[in-house]
Formats: C-alpha cells, structure tokens, sequence
C-alpha cells in the first residue's frame, strides 16, 4: 500500500486520470467532492465552502485539481477558486499532510490576460507558500481523447469547415495524462524531493493550433477546410449570451486564453526533476 491520496476534482478529467492511476499503482483514494457516492472513500466537499481538516485525518497527500468555471465574474471567481484553494490548502497543512500538489494551467503565466490565468497565478502563492508543488500542466491529451482536447476532436470529426481566428498561430505544449499522472504519483510517493516550485508539464514542441488541428484530421482521416474570422466578433458574441445569462461550454475568458497563450514557458527544469514528456503523435491515439 502506497498510502492515502485526497484529490479534490476527482471527476474531471485530469482528477478522474489521477485517480485512475493512483488507484492502479496500490493507493487508497480519498475523493473530495460534492456528492460522496454510497461505498465510496469520499468526504463533502466545495470550493469556497470550508472544509476541516479532521476530514483528511490519516492522508498521506493531497493533490488539488478542482476548479468552477461556472463563475464569470472575477470578484465569483476568486471567493469559490482563490479563496477555495486557499481553505483546502491550509486544511491539508493543518492535517499534517507532507506532499501537497497544487494543479495550476500553463495559462497561468506573468502578463496573462484570462481572468482564469489570473485566479491561478494566486492560486500558486498560495500553495506554493504553504510548501505545495505546482503545476502547471499544457493541453492534456490520453489515447482516449477527453477534456479540452477531446472537444478538440470532437469539433474536428463533426465538421469539416472549421473557423480560425488570428490566423491560427496559437501556440499550444501538450502533455500525455500518463507522463502528468506519472510524475505526481512519484513526487507524492516521496520518489522526487524538491524545494516548494513551479513546473510546467508539457513537452518541448509547440504546436501552433492550426496545425494541431490539421494533425488531428489527419488521424481521424478527414480534410477540413479553415474559415478566418476575426476573434474579436465571436468574444463580442460570447460576452453577450453571457450577460444573458446563458451558460455555454466554451466561454469568452476562454478564448482570451486561447488568443494569448505562453509562447515561451520555462521547460528547462523538467529533465533534471524527472519530468519527461513525450512528443505528441496523432497515430498512437485511439481517435
């Protein structure tokens, strides 16, 4: 038995990665959630609500994936993300837990624009205050497509005129769930010691998002055909249903997000802390 494991946003994607592997390499989980299933080892739990650290009596580590994006507004954004952050972090310090994983964003970055970037680069001082390792995974992708990426796909196999804004220069790092869930699964098995810090799990190549989704219509054996349009006039439309109050699955802090992505995250410390990523290859995945 490797030990306890809390993991907050369990049934995400990358939580629900997480505790797969965990799982399979002898961890008990703990899942923090909002609904504690029936024969589940779960305890309630809700960002921005408060969460006592007698609930996490007896774990080992922690690894904090849960975000809400239901949230629009940034002073919402902060009390349920920066501020439910905050409260499990320093209920898990409070517990006594040693390894802490703090999942942050590669769109967290100094200078970025999303309001989402934002509540992240808080939420990795406050972690990394509190001893934590941060985070900051790229575009998450598996053999079985899900999450973001999987939307990716999606969109690619569903239609074969797809719109391009800002000539689709975007660039995107992209990680495998199995090298992320890897390296935090030896970190929290006390296989790698490091001083509290940021990484950003992603390897080296840039794919600029037009070709990325070029090289996933290659896999799915399809030709698509770009339509140029200005970003702008679709985050004019998207901020617009928003103050409609209609709640949509792509948003317009996500396209701000998108638009201005990191061109140049620091991947030098990876190798020498044992994160090794492996380069994206359209024809390994089961599209």
């Amino acid at each position: 038995m490797s030990g306890l494991c809390a993991i907050t946003g369990s049934h995400g994607y990358v939580g629900g990665c997480l505790k797969s592997y965990f799982g399979a390499r002898g961890w008990e989980i703990l899942e923090l959630t909002r609904r504690p299933g029936p024969g589940t080892r779960a305890a309630a739990f809700q960002l921005g609500a408060e969460i006592s650290p007698q609930a996490l009596a007896g774990t080992t580590a922690l690894v904090h994936c849960a975000y809400d994006f239901q949230p629009l507004r940034w002073e919402e954004i902060h009390a349920v993300n920066v501020d439910g952050a905050r409260q499990v972090l320093q209920a898990a310090r409070a517990a006594g837990i040693r390894k802490i994983v703090c999942l942050s964003s590669i769109s967290a970055y100094d200078g970025c624009r999303s309001l989402y970037g934002r509540a992240k680069l808080e939420i990795e001082q406050i972690a990394l205050a509190g001893g934590a390792l941060v985070i900051r995974p790229g575009l998450v992708y598996g053999s079985r497509p899900a999450g973001m990426f999987g939307k990716l796909v999606a969109q690619v196999r569903q239609s074969s005129v797809l719109p391009i804004f800002g000539g689709g220069s975007q660039v995107q790092f992209l990680v495998h769930q199995g090298d992320l869930a890897a390296f935090i699964e030896k970190f929290t098995a006390g296989k790698v010691e490091m001083a509290p810090r940021v990484l950003t799990a992603a390897h080296e190549r840039p794919w600029p998002f037009r070709q990325l989704l070029s090289e996933i219509a290659r896999g799915l054996n399809k030709t698509i055909t770009f339509v140029p349009l200005p970003w702008r006039w679709l985050w004019a439309g998207l901020k617009t249903a928003e103050a409609c109050g209609l709640r949509l699955n792509f948003r317009s802090d996500n396209l701000v997000s998108l638009m201005y992505q990191n061109r140049n995250p620091d991947l030098s410390p990876n190798a020498a802390a044992g994160l090794i990523c492996r380069p994206f290859e359209v024809q390994k995945l089961q599209l």
